[in-house]
Order: C-alpha cells, then structure tokens, then sequence
C-alpha cells in the first residue's frame, strides 16, 4: 500500500514535470511575438528619445530580450540548421540555456518574472489564489454536499423525481456565462434586488470599519460567484449520483435489506450508497478542471481579481511565464486530485486494491 503510493507520487510529479517543460518549451517558440507587445509602439519610442527606425527598434527589441532572458539558447542541445560554413548539426549549450535557468528556479519556488509587468510570477500567483480558492473550494465542497442530499433525497421520495430532475437538466443546459448574469440581474440590480454587491472586491478595506463588517463584506462579494459555480456543477453531480442510486437500488442486497424491515432511507444510507459513490468519485476529480475554466468566467463577469483572470489577461498579452506559472499549478492539483480520487476509492470499497 505504501509502496503504491509512494510509486504514484513519482509518476504524479514526473508527469506534471512533463506537462510543464512541453508548454515552457512550445511557449519559448512565440518568443518574438512577447518581445514585440513588450516593447512599446513606434510613437511612443519616438517620444521617449529612441528613434523609431529600425535599427533602434532592433536594439531595443534585444535589449528587451536580453531583460527578459530570451538571448540564451532554448535547449541544453539546439539544431543549428545547414550554414555556409559546414553542414548542419547539433550544439550542446550545456546549463547556459533557457531551459535549465527556468528549471532551477522552478525547484526553488521561482517561477521568473512576469512579461508584461515585471512582478514575481509567484507572488502574482499566490494574489490571485488567495481570490480564487475561496469560491472555488466553497463551490465544490456546496457542490458535493448538495448532490449527495438531493440524490438520496430523489431516490427516497420517487413521487418528485420528474420535476426535480427536468429542472435539474433544464440547469445544466444553460451556460455559466448565462447563469452568472442571470444571478447579477435578480440579486445585484436596482431594479429588481439589491441584495448582494457585485464589483469592488479589489479595493482596500476601510480601516475604520470593525473586523466583523469586513467579513461580512468579503463573505457578500462571494456569495453571487460561489452560487453561479455551484449551480453550474451541480446538477451533472446529482444526475449521475441519482441513476447510480437508482441501479443499486434494484440490486439483490437492497430487496434482502427491505425485507429486513429496513426503511427505504436506511436502505439508501447503509448500503445503497457507498456502492452508488464508485462512478461520481470520478466526477469529483473532474471537478477542478470544470472550477478551473468556470472561474475564467465567473471572475470576468464579477470583476474578482483572481486566478482565471490573471491567466486570461497574460493569455491574450503572450506573458508566458505566468501562463507556465499557472499550469504547473493546475496541472499539479489536477493529477493530485485523481489521486485523491483513488484513495477514495479505497475508502469507498476495500475489496479494490491497487496493481503496482
């Protein structure tokens, strides 16, 4: 057992290691375009005194890239291409490369600096995930909670299954984009509800309000985003949780419990639903990628300065070591969770165990 899990720890880091090096790699290939949305515009290195030819753009343009480390070979071994020298054939650069200086900073806890403003990539990091885990793991967790209550409550009480589960699909049809607006135009509009507030998350704290005030103003701000996630992993959770109750449900050792004396709820309880939990287990571990995208939008919609949108804007701005930065990191909680998932396994059903 140990053994198992030491072995799949290796393989959870070397794969995320794995993942990370393919998108730093693949990253470094558009290099030319973040030295160019780096630089500032032609009128504007006008203004400043530079010039805006080309000779002074080039030179600005390698300063840029000497700044920002791109001057150095990629790879510890380059292709360096038919030359009129001799004929074509692999350089080794050694540890003077890219590569390697991101490598090591990477085992540190130094993920570089930032492209398009010079900030630490791990504090912009740790900014940002202090927004978003909050509402994410609210999300989940509510999730969670509410599809394992409303599953058993479906499969104990069939005379509402219909309505419950049309409404059910009907939500999960509808986009979180849309459930999101629908959520800021009912309880954050003066025109209808003005309950929660929507935007200003970001500003400072009033430093003459009581610390209770502030939570409370902190807790309100996320009650809107916390609500668009949950409603939108919710449904999919209680669907397969419920058709999954159902099918135990008709199993042998339920009919022998009912004839036990056993009420439907206990049945449901003691013994339906350990067994009915071996299939959504794997949807909890698809939960992050799901938060992961849905915060992208729900971040955007209700102005929060947190993860999904760092990585949107550093996206659109070519900032590739914060785009790395927050690969490694969701990569890492991903395969983390289907590990996780797999100790829930075990807890769900010891007969399984693991084949090294």
């Amino acid at each position: 057992m140990a053994g198992s899990l030491v072995w799949r720890l290796i393989r959870t880091a070397l794969g995320v290691w794995g993942l990370v090096s393919a998108v730093f790699l693949l990253s470094r290939h558009d290099a030319n375009t973040a030295v160019r949305l780096v630089l500032p515009d032609p009128a504007s290195l006008s203004q400043s005194g530079i010039g805006a030819d080309s000779t002074a753009r080039r030179t600005a343009q390698a300063a840029t890239r000497r700044r920002l480390g791109l001057d150095l070979p990629l790879f510890y071994v380059t292709w360096s291409g038919a030359s009129p020298a001799g004929a074509a054939r692999w350089q080794w650069h050694g540890p003077r490369n890219q590569y390697h200086q991101w490598a090591k900073g990477a085992l540190c806890g130094e993920l570089g600096t930032s492209f398009r403003t010079g900030q630490e990539v791990t504090a912009q990091l740790r900014e940002a995930l202090a927004i978003t885990l909050p509402f994410t793991g609210t999300a989940a967790l509510l999730a969670v909670g509410l599809a394992l209550l409303l599953a058993q409550q479906l499969a104990a009480r069939p005379w509402w299954q219909r309505p419950a589960q049309a409404a059910l699909v009907a939500l999960h049809a509808m986009p979180l984009f849309v459930i999101a607006l629908l959520l800021l135009l009912l309880f954050a509009n003066p025109e209808v509800l003005t309950w929660f507030p929507t935007y200003g998350f970001d500003q400072p704290l009033d430093p003459e309000s009581s610390a209770w005030h502030n939570v409370f103003d902190y807790g309100a701000h996320l009650v809107l985003p916390v609500a668009a996630l949950t409603l939108t992993v919710l449904p999919e959770l209680t669907l397969q949780l419920h058709a999954a109750l159902h099918q135990e449900l008709r199993a042998d050792y339920a009919m022998t419990a009912r004839a036990k004396g056993l009420s439907e709820k206990r049945v449901i309880r003691r013994h339906a639903l350990r067994n009915a939990l071996l299939p959504t287990l794997t949807q909890v571990a698809e939960l992050l990628p799901t938060l992961v995208a849905g915060a992208v939008v729900v971040e955007v919609v209700f102005a929060l300065p947190g993860m999904g949108r760092l990585l949107a804007e550093a996206s659109a701005a070519r900032d590739y070591p914060v785009l790395v930065g927050g690969v490694l990191l969701t990569g890492a909680a991903r395969l983390l969770a289907l590990l996780l998932a797999d100790l829930l396994y075990l807890w769900a059903d010891p007969r399984i165990r693991w084949q090294t």
